[in-house]
């Protein structure tokens, strides 16, 4: 795109060889499935060009940034929504703008349905395919927002298996693709490997603790995760502690860490989260795609999370099904512990974390029905993603 947009086809007589396409991704989880989409879109079309709001996993696929994803992060619903709004609103406008003007081939938001619906509706609008990637949980909480969903979009790219049905119920185009991060990561993750790479032994008990990958996430979570680690060394000394941290709040971590007394006893690593789950032997983990990722990992974990009291008064008024945590709402059940808002005690997460260490160590029934229930999740959320997406916006480009 940029300025030599102005050579390239009309929508409707799109060049082949080299379609214009905008993205949009708003977090670092959008990022990396943006960028894996990229990867299947550019085999596809090798001169593809592609611009908008993205990260670095984009950016490695060639994605021209005019925004970096982090300026659309915001946490909740609350004081830090509000401080953003402006900022966020002028982003979005300026975009409109510059995408109106130059009617990209086809518009790909990438999860972020708050930014990316009304940006998705008023570019169909005005002629421009829109596609979004990731269908909003209309069927955990905000069940209104499918209005939404058919006001702004061609077409949905479904990352679980039951989406398609329940749009096609409101009359949405669909279509599964599977969840990219199921063949990302392999079905069985070469744990030893791992270990090796981290510098950790073959027979160390390892805790990974993954108090987010946003700013806010972090302030309301690591020192309660921190602290909670310190209850479960107090019973088990030898237990190793690993964070994979965001380079940007490593200092923040460092000094939770400190604050609850584990200074000098925990591992922190700039990125390296695959690397981190992969060698664990369960984990302590914030509500969110980690907590997939961790279950495609086949680890233990008990989940957690905090928001502002604003945020989670909306929230809870919102929510249709009892679980929050991807693996439990995939499941339909609480296989995994889950301590949300006030329940997310240190001692209320140190003594989850104690079971499973003693599930680890004497209960090697209750571990291998975890494994086999994580296994089939895996299972079925395998596609060739990059593929299968690609052909969808293929058949929307050919229209």
């Amino acid at each position: 795109m940029g300025e030599s947009r102005a050579a390239s086809p009309k929508p409707g007589s799109t060049d082949r060889e080299s379609p214009c396409i905008a993205m949009v991704a708003g977090e670092a989880s959008g990022d990396l499935l943006a960028g894996l989409m990229l990867g299947g879109l550019r085999a596809r079309w090798p001169q593809l060009k592609a611009a908008g709001i993205g990260g670095p996993q984009m950016a490695r696929q060639g994605f021209d940034a005019w925004w970096p994803h982090h300026k659309l992060t915001v946490h909740g619903f609350g004081w830090d929504l509000l401080r953003r709004y402006r900022e966020i609103v002028g982003i979005r406008n300026q975009l409109q703008a510059r995408l109106l003007a130059q009617k990209p081939d086809v518009f790909i938001g990438v999860d972020a349905p708050d930014f990316n619906l009304d940006l998705e509706r008023n570019l169909r609008t005005a002629g421009v395919p829109t596609v979004h990637f990731v269908c909003p949980s209309i069927w955990a909480w905000r069940p209104e927002r499918v209005h939404k969903i058919r006001a702004s979009v061609d077409h949905v790219l479904c990352i679980f298996p039951f989406e398609p049905e329940l749009l096609a119920r409101h009359g949405i185009a669909a279509t599964y693709v599977g969840h990219p991060l199921a063949n990302v990561i392999p079905l069985e993750p070469d744990r030893a490997g791992a270990r090796a790479a981290l510098g950790l032994g073959a027979d160390d008990t390892v805790l990974a603790i993954l108090p987010g990958s946003r700013a806010s996430e972090v302030r309301h979570l690591a020192l309660c995760f921190f602290e909670a680690a310190a209850l479960v060394k107090r019973v088990q000394p030898a237990i190793k502690l690993i964070v994979p941290a965001v380079s940007a709040l490593r200092d923040v971590i460092e000094r939770a860490a400190a604050q609850a007394g584990l200074q000098g006893q925990v591992q922190i690593v700039e990125g390296q989260s695959h690397a981190v789950l992969a060698a664990c032997d369960l984990t302590l983990i914030a509500s969110g795609t980690a907590t997939l990722e961790a279950a495609l990992f086949k680890r233990p974990m008990v989940i957690a999370y905090r928001m502002g009291w604003m945020s989670w008064r909306i929230m809870r008024g919102k929510q249709l099904q009892p679980w929050v945590g991807l693996p439990n709402i995939l499941c339909g059940d609480f296989i995994v512990p889950e301590l949300i808002q006030e329940r997310a005690t240190p001692r209320a997460l140190a003594d989850a974390l104690l079971e499973w260490l003693d599930a680890l160590q004497h209960q090697p029934a209750k571990m291998a029905a975890l494994q086999q229930q994580f296994t089939a999740l895996h299972h079925g959320l395998r596609r060739d993603t990059a593929a299968v997406a690609t052909d969808a916006i293929e058949k929307i480009l050919a229209r």
